[in-house]
């Protein structure tokens, strides 16, 4: 965007460029009709904030002076427009040179600003493609996510990875187009295991013509591209070939292959139709929105995913589905032709500006009749099943945390809880786990390991010291949530310690709960002490509210074990020898490789040691004290 083509107004501007016309007075209270006097005409993006300056709403528009104006009507619109009004304390404008700048610039802040009352689509990551190394002599098929650079033939994208392999799997039992890396085709000398299992034709070792492999490879294109009937018209022709020679075997295989071809010709299969199109279909429910997407590419159904963009209270199918459009298709790859269940807002601004990024026409459609409104229904009836299973999902966690509200007696459902465990071997890779559930169920980003150190190895009671200390004390300078409620995995010292470390923070409006397992350790059979009353009792096993503690300990028991076997298995990596000061990685080689390991070398003499080049007699002295002393 050009610079001079960019102004920002704000109300509490002092001065403001010449489309602006006056200036803004100084008050502390926003001034609606006076700010709407200074308000340019021209194409922008306008920021409406709350009193802590904080963005609320971004839009766009053609013509700012209109567009803003309408916000401070007697009538501004809907429920939640008229709550959003309520809270502006200042508007600032981005002017623009045109309304499909404006389009991408919004696009952009609301990323960036994430503000309350905008459709926001939490969906940064990029999608798999597959990708043929057609400028190869033998072409390999992969995998490939991320930026297009090497030349080769890409197809896609799909929705996820798991399409991607299970489509890779069905084109190597197809064609045996190799899948390995480049490093290691070309240091093959015999055939690898693929090629003993039928799922390669180990072109590395020329078991296979390059004109008969080549054949291959645009086959296996031309079925990702969705023209399997034109592969299934050269097979046959091939079988007739074979059994008019005589070789049966050869026309046995081909018939297989035909066979193959043709089941999933009719499962993926969509319309006679060529090109690329997105099947995007919204339904809404609870107060939430479910939009989901068919990625099909030349009549081939790649696959469908789920999206649950946070929405505003009041928002409309077209509002969730203009929202997602403009964000998605400006950040990911738009096909020639986009078919909605429910017309979208800015139809045509929005189809100019995904054709100014993609580079060729794309066509935005509502009204289809035919095959395409049979997947637009799929899509609907897609979403709505994905959309109630979450909100069932919900529910019964919804269920789980009232039940365990009322075995705490807690006053409101518990919005924040978190569990520890302690994991280690003998005292070894000592690992303290710490999860985190909210009212939706486990918030893994905000999951911590702490890794314990300077304690008496296997001394459970001064691990789970340290590691409360430091997670409570780190939230509690960082101004952080602390939770309602923190469960313990572990019997009463664990408990007494948890209790001493939040009395010692002075946090006791945190509900302490321990769990500790039964005398078998099978589920069900916990003891729960609850700090507070001073209960210690065990709950029937078909409870919601224990079988939403077990899942929290589980958890919390999950992550600390994996975390510890990770420690372990970087501490079995590491060399005794590296905690020996002033000798250095080439040396610690020589000494294994003279000794042939660290067995022989600790029952060396220091004359021994010293023999090795490049070896000192002070520096065999030190590594002879170092393994005597230990």
């Amino acid at each position: 965007m050009n610079p001079k083509d960019t102004q920002t107004l704000s109300a509490d501007d002092s001065t403001l460029p010449v489309e602006a016309m006056d200036e803004t007075p100084q008050a502390d209270a926003f001034d609606p009709a006076a700010f709407l006097k200074t308000v340019t005409h021209r194409p922008g993006v306008y920021q409406m904030l709350n009193s802590n300056g904080d963005t609320i709403y971004v839009g766009k528009a053609g013509n700012l002076k209109k567009r803003v104006s309408s916000y401070f009507q007697k009538d501004p619109g809907s429920l939640k427009t008229r709550v959003m009004v309520a809270q502006i304390a200042n508007v600032q404008l981005t002017v623009t040179s045109n309304e499909i700048e404006a389009l991408l610039l919004e696009n952009n802040l609301i990323k960036e600003k994430r503000p309350r009352y905008n459709i926001l689509l939490r969906d940064d990551k990029s999608y798999p493609f597959l990708f043929v190394s057609t400028e190869d002599d033998y072409p390999r098929i992969s995998y490939r996510r991320g930026a297009r650079k090497q030349a080769g033939h890409y197809i896609g994208p799909y929705p996820h990875a798991g399409a991607v392999k299970k489509t890779l799997r069905y084109i190597q039992k197809l064609f045996k187009v190799r899948q390995c890396e480049d490093s290691y085709f070309k240091n093959r000398s015999r055939p690898c295991l693929q090629y003993q299992i039928n799922r390669c034709t180990a072109p590395c070792v020329g078991l296979i013509e390059h004109n008969t492999y080549r054949v291959d490879v645009d086959m296996s294109i031309k079925v990702l591209e969705g023209k399997t009937s034109e592969v299934v018209n050269s097979l046959v022709s091939q079988m007739e070939t074979a059994s008019g020679e005589l070789d049966f075997e050869r026309a046995a295989r081909l018939r297989d292959q035909i066979k193959d071809l043709k089941a999933v010709n009719q499962t993926q299969y969509v319309e006679n139709g060529k090109g690329d199109i997105d099947v995007v279909a919204c339904y809404q429910s609870g107060g939430t929105s479910c939009v989901q997407v068919f990625f099909i590419r030349n009549g081939v159904n790649l696959g469908n995913k789920a999206f649950y963009p946070a929405t505003p209270e009041g928002a409309t199918e077209e509002e969730v589905l203009t929202g997602f459009v403009q964000q998605f298709y400006l950040q990911h790859e738009v096909p020639r032709r986009l078919v909605t269940h429910a017309p979208i807002n800015d139809h045509e601004l929005t189809q100019k500006a995904l054709a100014m990024r993609a580079g060729y026409n794309v066509e935005i459609v509502s009204a289809v009749r035919g095959d395409q409104r049979r997947w637009v229904d799929n899509a609907v009836e897609n979403a709505k099943i994905a959309l109630e299973s979450r909100l069932a999902s919900r529910s019964g966690m919804a269920e789980r945390q009232e039940k365990l509200r009322l075995l705490l007696q807690l006053e409101e459902l518990p919005n924040r809880m978190e569990c520890f465990d302690i994991s280690h071997l003998s005292g070894e890779a000592t690992i303290a786990s710490c999860v985190v559930f909210g009212v939706e169920g486990p918030v893994k980003a905000e999951y911590r390991r702490f890794n314990i150190k300077d304690i008496t190895a296997g001394d459970d009671y001064a691990a789970m010291r340290q590691a409360l200390s430091r997670r409570y004390t780190r939230l509690l300078k960082e101004n952080q949530r602390i939770p309602e409620v923190l469960l313990i995995d572990g019997g009463k010292g664990q408990v007494s310690v948890a209790q001493q470390v939040m009395e010692e923070l002075q946090l006791d409006e945190v509900e302490i709960v321990g769990v500790s397992k039964g005398p078998e350790r099978r589920p069900g059979e916990e003891t729960l002490l609850l700090v507070r009353s001073g209960q210690e009792f065990q709950m029937k096993h078909d409870s919601p509210a224990l079988h939403l503690i077990q899942q929290i300990r589980d958890e919390a028991h999950r992550y600390a074990v994996s975390g510890h076997r990770a420690a372990r298995g970087k501490n079995r990596r590491k060399s005794v020898l590296e905690e020996l000061p002033g000798l250095g990685p080439k040396r610690r080689k020589q000494l294994l490789t003279h000794f042939g390991g660290i067995r022989a070398l600790q029952n060396a003499s220091v004359e021994d040691i010293a023999n090795v080049p490049g070896i000192s007699q002070q520096l065999a002295q030190l590594v002879y004290d170092f393994f005597h002393e230990q």
